[in-house]
């Protein structure tokens, strides 16, 4: 059944609310997520004591730095925790990772449902058995900027707030798409990745600058050892 079926009820109904029951389910089992990441879930839950943090960005100033890494990690440490469903949404819709991670179809997913071509569930994945879903990037796309600026983009946000208690967005480069800054008004504040050796000054200069200070929840270093 397609959203299009359905399009009357869905605009009556913005925020219909999900049943994870009725995500199917892949049968992937990825690898425990080392200390570090752990201590990152950590740092984000002390920060909730001060704001409302349930949306994160993972976003990076070029290719290469390893956003979806950390964006992966983050979400499996998140999960480990009962009662806790967490979602990674692969928005990179330009160059998508997290299929070929997860070993599961691109599509459907995000496109998909914001295209009208899928509904929610079936544009989500439950690895597993257990507290993590993924929602990757769906059937590519000509105007990936142009279809994050759809209505339909806060509507699904809603639906997902409803749905899952933390939510971790994958997405382009700060400096090569102007995507993350769309997305980091979506979120409650963003993570940057930086990889020691490799991210300049001045990447990082213009990336804080594009977000502002003010959205930017903390710095993770990669390639330390």
């Amino acid at each position: 059944m397609t959203r299009n079926s359905a399009v009357g009820a869905a605009l009556a109904e913005p925020a219909l609310e999900l049943d994870l029951a009725r995500v199917p389910a892949v049968g992937f089992c990825p690898e425990t997520p080392s200390e570090e990441f752990r201590t990152l879930r950590t740092r984000l839950e002390q920060l909730q004591t001060t704001r409302a943090i349930q949306t994160v960005l993972v976003a990076s100033p070029l290719a290469g730095d390893g956003k979806s890494f950390t964006a992966l990690n983050l979400a499996l440490a998140e999960a480990q925790l009962s009662d806790n469903p967490t979602l990674l949404c692969d928005f990179d819709l330009r160059q998508p990772a997290l299929d070929r991670v997860f070993r599961m179809d691109r599509s459907p997913g995000i496109s998909d449902y914001l295209l009208g071509k899928a509904d929610l569930h079936d544009a989500l994945r439950r690895i597993g058995d257990g507290n993590l879903f993924v929602m990757p990037a769906g059937e590519a796309v000509s105007n990936p900027l142009g279809l994050l600026h759809s209505k339909e983009i806060g509507r699904l946000m809603d639906r997902l707030r409803n749905a899952f208690r933390r939510i971790l967005l994958d997405s382009p480069p700060l400096l090569v798409a102007s995507d993350a800054n769309l997305l980091a008004a979506l979120a409650d504040g963003t993570l940057l990745v930086t990889r020691i050796g490799a991210t300049t000054l001045d990447s990082m200069t213009r990336a804080i600058g594009s977000l502002g200070a003010d959205s930017i929840l903390g710095i993770v270093a990669n390639g330390t050892r």
